[in-house]
C-alpha cells in the first residue's frame, strides 16, 4: 500500500506521519510525505521524534508536485489548509483527511519551551496513535473520502 500523509508545509505533522509509518509499518507500507508549500523540517519534531525512539532528521520537506510521478492508493491530509488546498488526484487514489493540531502555532503561545514541547509531543503520540491503525482503518471503509 502506497500512503502520502499532506501537509501545508510539510516540516512537522507530515513528517511525523512519514516517520512513524517508517517505524512501525514499513513492512505493510510504502509512505512519503510533502506539502502545499515547502517550510523544511522543523527541528522542535526531530527533537520530540527522536525522544521517541524515531529518527526523522534525514527525512526532507517536499513539494507535493515533486511527486508527480507517484500513485498513492491514500492521501491523507493531516491539516485543515492541506484538506482546503487538495490536489486533484486521480486513479485509484482516496483522498482521506484526519486533521491534527498545528504544534508550531500551539507552541507560539507557550510561556517556555517545556511547555511548547508537551505540544509537539501530545500531537506526535496522536499521530502515531493513528499510525498504529493503519492500514486497516483505511481499508475498512468507516473512513469518510475529502469532500472536494
Amino acid at each position: 500500500m502506497k500512503i502520502l500523509f499532506l501537509c501545508t508545509g510539510n516540516s512537522c505533522r507530515s513528517q511525523m506521519a512519514e516517520g512513524w509509518v517508517r517505524h512501525l509499518k514499513n513492512d505493510t507500507i510504502d509512505v512519503w510525505s510533502a506539502g502545499i508549500e515547502k517550510h523544511g523540517l522543523n527541528p522542535q519534531a526531530v527533537k520530540v521524534m527522536a525522544e521517541a525512539g524515531v529518527d526523522i532528521s534525514n527525512q526532507t520537506s517536499k513539494l507535493v508536485t515533486e511527486l508527480d510521478e507517484q500513485e498513492f492508493d491514500f492521501v491523507i491530509t493531516v491539516c485543515d489548509h492541506a484538506n482546503e488546498s487538495c490536489p486533484l488526484f486521480t486513479g485509484k487514489t482516496r483522498v482521506i483527511h484526519k486533521g491534527f493540531e498545528d504544534p508550531p502555532r500551539l507552541a507560539a503561545k507557550a510561556a517556555d519551551e517545556s511547555e511548547a514541547l508537551r505540544h509537539y509531543r501530545r500531537v506526535r503520540d496522536e499521530i502515531r496513535d493513528y499510525v498504529h491503525q493503519l492500514p486497516e482503518i483505511l481499508l475498512s471503509g468507516t473512513v469518510p473520502d475529502h469532500e472536494k
